[in-house]
């Protein structure tokens, strides 16, 4: 497995812990981004990862930058998520669509290892059938980039 599979797992079970943390609603990202780092230090540590490491490196950027965009990455899968409203979509299978969804929109990974990624980490810690429901709407969100930056253009 490579170290950016391996941080972007990290970043998901971080984020999914994330979703049993009791904060305020009004203050939901700053809530979020205070609890992140002892979540994401005691995963690391779990697995033997040096917070000096580019693993862990990759992970927090990952974690506070989806945290930091989450109302934005969140509304985007709402939108696309037919017939499920996010509150509905499995805790975990939310988890990785906000990370790759956020890498989608923010970041400059290119689509098919996002989506790809995405739908492995699925397979590995939820089921084939979230693989499958992850890449529909990652495909949806990477369409509606596409077409958006056309319309810029």
């Amino acid at each position: 497995m490579g170290q950016r599979r391996k941080a972007r797992e990290m970043a998901v079970q971080c984020l999914y812990s994330l979703e049993f943390s009791e904060v305020e609603k009004d203050y939901r990202e700053y809530g979020l981004l205070n609890e992140y780092p002892d979540i994401l230090l005691s995963l690391a540590e779990a697995e033997h990862i040096q917070p000096n490491s580019p693993v862990y490196a990759f992970a927090d950027e990952l974690v506070k930058n989806t945290i930091i965009n989450i109302e934005q990455v969140e509304s985007e899968i709402d939108k696309l998520s037919d017939n499920w409203e996010l509150e509905d979509i499995a805790l975990l299978d939310r988890s990785i669509l906000c990370l790759a969804a956020y890498e989608l929109l923010f970041t400059d990974t290119p689509a098919p290892v996002v989506i790809n990624e995405a739908i492995e980490i699925a397979k590995k810690f939820s089921s084939e059938a979230s693989g499958k429901f992850i890449n529909g709407i990652l495909d949806a969100l990477n369409k509606e980039i596409i077409q958006k930056g056309k319309l810029t253009n």
